[in-house]
């Protein structure tokens, strides 16, 4: 009966097709798992239902996703901030007049710049790129589904690349455990060339950039400036630093805070700490800003802080629920059975794909990259020695997998947060990015399907 643990994520996908609603479709989900958690589950629907709420409390008992939470409304103020205060039309008007985005495929190639330059943390980087995207994408007409696919899609697949970061040190403690014939830094970064989901991923954000051209809903979505109802352009153009100077307090605020949680290791540092202090420094200078430009008093930047972290209620009580879900999926053994699927005797030569798409699936079910690394390093690096199999190709499939459904999942926190920068509909995000997902994973897929055969 093990196969019934897939059945929450299923609930939840099955609920957000048919009603196109997130919350309900979560909290079934939840419920599902938790009344599968009971004993005796098909009697016990009232346990099951009180057990679903301590399941929502129970996330903030850790103070990673209490930091997120509050991270994710704060973004709210930030963003409320600098688009009252002009500082984003500004900087349209600046970039535009100096002819660094003359058409929507220039501002299209620097969002996809910028979001591959951060790369110290994925949040950060969807946040920085988005912030500075958002009044481009208005200007020239481009929908915000189209400005959160590429944050998005570049964002993961360059953190996963260049794990100068929490990732980075996560992985390496993980592979500590095995004798991998090298180093673990050394099988980390021996992974990057085979890593085949980021690289296609990132080369076809650059490729959509650069030609204007998009398929499938992505071409065709109506996920317009309307659609949010907060147009950069309502708002008079003043002074750029009002932008700039917040946001590079937050990018170098988080590089500093990393080393400083680190103590002195960028890679040893605290993620959810550092994007949560740069966010409240950033925040904190924006707020100043405006107050000491003598055009808004204090009672005036309060409500425009409220306001703005009001605007992202609906989406961080969806991270809210999906982080509950992936705690509810975790002790329903939900990533430990797909898992369990490609751990049979297999040919040599599919296990990396094998390993790639019990990632894809672990990640995508469970809104998790950080679970999908820590249930399938300990499946796939034993394999090394017992089947003799290159260990950076094997890494290099598991993280590939992991990072496929971190940043297409609808219950992954890093969706969530990109549909929260781009101030894009969560929905209409996940349905327009999907198929850009699934066209690189399966490009991965057949990539190491013929890598295994050219190695073994």
């Amino acid at each position: 009966m093990e196969w019934i643990s897939v059945l929450p994520p299923v609930v939840a996908i099955a609920v957000v097709l048919w009603r196109r609603e997130v919350i309900v479709a979560l909290l079934l989900a939840i419920f599902t798992a938790e009344l599968l958690l009971v004993a005796n589950h098909w009697s016990a629907p009232g346990p099951a239902t009180l057990n679903t709420l301590e399941r929502i409390v129970a996330v903030f008992e850790s103070p990673g996703n209490t930091r997120l939470l509050i991270f994710s409304l704060m973004i709210g103020s930030l963003l409320a901030y600098i688009r009252a205060s002009g500082g984003v039309a500004a900087v349209v008007v600046a970039i535009v007049n100096k002819g660094l985005a003359k058409n929507g495929r220039q501002a299209a190639l620097l969002t996809s710049g910028v979001g591959t330059v951060v790369f110290v943390e994925s949040n950060l980087s969807v946040l920085t790129a988005g912030i500075l995207s958002r009044g481009l994408f208005d200007r020239f007409g481009l929908n915000r589904a189209k400005l959160a696919y590429i944050i998005d899609s570049t964002s993961a697949p360059v953190c996963i690349l260049i794990l100068l970061n929490g990732w980075g040190a996560f992985v390496l403690a993980l592979l500590g455990n095995y004798e991998l014939g090298a180093s673990s830094a050394e099988v980390l970064w021996g992974s990057i060339p085979y890593n085949f989901y980021a690289l296609v991923t990132l080369l076809v954000v650059f490729l959509t950039a650069a030609s204007g051209r998009y398929f499938g809903p992505l071409a065709t979505s109506p996920s317009l400036v309307e659609h949010t109802g907060d147009d950069a352009d309502e708002v008079k153009a003043t002074k750029a630093r009002y932008m700039i100077v917040p946001l590079a307090v937050m990018v170098f605020g988080m590089i500093g805070f990393m080393l400083w949680t680190g103590d002195g290791d960028i890679t040893a540092g605290s993620g959810s700490k550092s994007v949560l202090y740069a966010t409240a420094l950033a925040t904190l200078v924006a707020y100043l800003q405006m107050l000491l430009n003598g055009h808004y008093q204090h009672g005036e930047l309060v409500k425009i802080g409220f306001h703005g972290m009001s605007d992202l209620l609906p989406l961080v009580t969806i991270l809210l629920l999906a982080l509950a879900l992936g705690s509810s999926l975790g002790d329903l053994g939900t990533g430990d059975y797909i898992a369990s699927i490609v751990s049979g005797a297999l040919p040599k030569f599919l296990v990396p794909a094998m390993l790639f798409i019990a990632g894809a699936l672990i990640s995508f079910s469970t809104g998790t990259s950080w679970g999908t690394f820590a249930i399938l390093i300990p499946l796939g690096m034993p394999l090394v020695a017992a089947m003799d199999l290159p260990p950076a190709l094997l890494l290099a499939a598991i993280l590939g997998g992991g990072v496929f459904g971190d940043h297409c999942s609808p219950i992954s926190d890093t969706t969530a947060v990109s549909s929260i920068a781009s101030g894009c509909d969560l929905l209409e995000h996940v349905r327009t990015q999907l198929p850009y997902a699934l066209f690189g994973g399966g490009i991965a897929f057949l990539m190491y399907i013929v890598t295994g055969l050219l190695l073994f």
